[in-house]
């Protein structure tokens, strides 16, 4: 359902179940079970998250819906696995990697939430990218309408979520929603591109401004003492004293 690969200081991993990726137990479980594994690993700077099927991801798999809508002890359960996506998903967007997702297709419900998790997306011009929870009475519980409201603003959040509107790439991009679009037969390569110029940088350096970011976001930290603090961890790393002195060796 997802495979992995580790490819230099890239880990890709890949939605690889047919036919559109649909979320279910297993899957959230394989993906926290990737985060753990890659958390471990010190030579990863990048998670790259991609699809080897036509979409990206469609949502939740519609027969695990149908078992857990039609009585109560089914709902209180169907609560109970959005907490737990909530929480994997909030454990990929803190993970100290470069995560970028790489959309193809469609990249809807909580594939697109999923997306959101991740600090960088490139999408494909052609891409279907949506919330449309609310056309079935529902809502993105997956942490849809926090991610995008804090990422785009009230009003695109208002826009997307309250229409159910489903955009293409070119739009996402123009909304905020996406960094990059791309040709769908150039997606690929573009996507391999920017995975590898950011793998190239110290994975410490990545993770120190990851936090800074996160912090700028949090009204009632103080950013520019986790800036101090990030900087102080990096001067006394080894890795960053001999690329300072190469610099300035250079210079």
């Amino acid at each position: 359902m997802i495979d992995l690969t580790i490819e230099g200081g890239i880990a890709v991993a890949t939605l690889c179940q047919p036919p559109v990726n649909a979320i279910n137990d297993d899957w959230v479980a394989r993906l926290d079970a990737i985060l753990s594994q890659l958390e471990k690993d010190p030579s990863v700077s990048v998670l790259w998250i991609r699809s080897n099927q036509r979409v990206f991801c469609a949502g939740a798999n519609l027969e695990f819906m149908r078992a857990r809508f039609l009585t109560e002890e089914g709902r209180v359960l169907m609560i109970a696995f959005t907490r737990r996506l909530q929480e994997v998903l909030t454990r990929l967007e803190k993970i100290g990697l470069v995560t970028l997702a790489e959309i193809g297709g469609a990249a809807l419900g909580g594939g697109f939430e999923m997306a959101l998790a991740c600090d960088l997306r490139i999408v494909s011009d052609t891409a279907k990218i949506g919330l449309p929870e609310a056309r079935l009475g529902l809502l993105p519980a997956g942490g849809g309408t926090q991610r995008m409201t804090r990422l785009c603003g009230e009003g695109v959040a208002r826009r997307l979520i309250l229409g159910a509107e489903m955009v293409n790439g070119l739009t996402a991009v123009g909304l905020g929603l996406a960094q990059w679009a791309a040709p769908a037969a150039e997606l690929e390569a573009a996507a391999r591109t920017l995975a590898t110029r950011i793998a190239e940088l110290p994975r410490q350096a990545l993770t120190e401004c990851k936090t800074c970011i996160d912090a700028a976001l949090q009204p009632n930290v103080n950013g520019f003492e986790v800036e101090l603090a990030g900087s102080k961890r990096l001067l006394g790393s080894t890795q960053t004293q001999q690329l300072v002195r190469q610099f300035l060796e250079k210079s």
